[in-house]
């Protein structure tokens, strides 16, 4: 049975000091869902959204922080030599939201 990718997810971001909340995800594909978490323009931290509609990220270290809601987008099961997929991918489906410690 094929997976059907219909209509684009989407979900909107609201910060509240450190704490982000996350709307309800709009044409969710039911794969999975994380928080892209970067400091200072480098990816720091990765962590499952699950049913969880907030995160507040507990990295205190000095820096502009940026937070994206992420879903998995499945293409294929094609992976390379390492094991990492090819054609799928995580894919941003909020704006990200910024803040500075």
């Amino acid at each position: 049975m094929d997976q059907k990718l219909e209509g684009t997810p989407e979900a909107t971001l609201q910060l509240a000091g450190r704490k982000v909340t996350r709307s309800e995800v709009t044409n969710n594909w039911g794969t999975r869902l994380q928080w892209k978490v970067s400091r200072d323009g480098k990816e720091i931290a990765t962590v499952v959204a699950g049913p969880e509609p907030a995160f507040e990220h507990p990295d205190t270290a000095p820096g502009k922080y940026e937070v994206v809601l992420q879903q998995f987008h499945y293409v294929t099961y094609d992976k390379d030599k390492d094991g990492k997929f090819t054609k799928s991918k995580y894919i941003n489906i909020s704006e990200p939201v910024s803040y500075t410690i």
